[in-house]
């Protein structure tokens, strides 16, 4: 069954990847409570392709943004995994997010935006939430942003 979210996601051109397998030894999420935390996701395309590189080395703000997105999507597969109906999305109480920058890059708040902007439009007021933006020499895989998330859920 399709949820309304599967649905505003769709109409706005995005569809929900398989929920990725973690690559180390820990869980994609952890249920606790009415609290769902979920493991970073970095930028990867449902295809498996990561969207890798440097913002301020060669990505711009725009392809951050757009890698930010993919890890919104991974979120919201994980969760989907976790809940398995992301009806059950109460609010988006934090995203923390990794920006791989180059040295003088300081706009990893715009970056982390593409993830919160995406959650907001489909989410609506359950998708308002606290963040951190933070760079990071590198992350793994080379992907360009990893982002981990902390959902409160009925």
């Amino acid at each position: 069954m399709t949820s309304d979210i599967e649905t505003r996601l769709k109409v706005l051109g995005f569809e929900l990847p398989p929920a990725p397998k973690p690559v180390a030894n820990y869980v994609p999420y952890l249920l606790a409570g009415d609290q769902l935390f979920i493991s970073g996701q970095i930028s990867k395309a449902a295809d498996g392709a990561i969207l890798t590189g440097t913002l301020g080395a060669g990505l711009e703000v725009v392809d951050g943004q757009a890698a930010a997105r993919l890890c919104a999507l991974n979120i919201l597969a994980q969760a989907k995994a976790a809940l398995g109906d992301l009806g059950r999305i109460k609010q988006v109480l934090r995203l923390t997010g990794f920006v791989s920058s180059a040295p003088g890059f300081f706009d990893q708040p715009l970056v982390v935006n593409g993830a919160s902007d995406l959650i907001g439009d489909v989410l609506g007021d359950a998708g308002k939430h606290t963040r951190a933006a933070v760079g990071v020499a590198s992350l793994p895989a080379n992907a360009a942003v990893e982002i981990d998330a902390i959902l409160q859920v009925a």
